[in-house]
């Protein structure tokens, strides 16, 4: 068993301390080559998940930048002088139709 005086699993946190404790006893039951495995599994896992919310927030920026363009263009719009109306809204002439 481990060493709980070890300044490891004293951090302040009993719940942080008790889940690393569990975390080190789940690789220390695995025979050291599969540990080593199963870790370097986990390190590139945890790391692709990483990396796909780095892109998620990459992509947040971008759609920010879009819309304050399109916020910028629509304020524009709303700004300009209103369009004549068509022709075919308004009512036909008397008679007619």
């Amino acid at each position: 068993m481990a060493n709980m005086n070890d300044s490891r699993y004293k951090t302040g946190n009993p719940l942080c301390d008790a889940v690393r404790f569990v975390c080190d006893a789940s690789f220390a039951v695995l025979p050291p080559d599969a540990a080593r495995q199963l870790g370097e599994f986990e390190k590139n896992f945890w790391g692709g998940v990483r990396w796909l919310a780095e892109k998620k927030i990459g992509w947040i920026d971008d759609s920010l930048a879009a819309a304050d363009r399109l916020r910028e263009e629509w304020r524009r719009r709303s700004s300009a002088p209103p369009a004549p109306e068509p022709i075919t809204s308004t009512p036909p002439p008397e008679g007619v139709g």
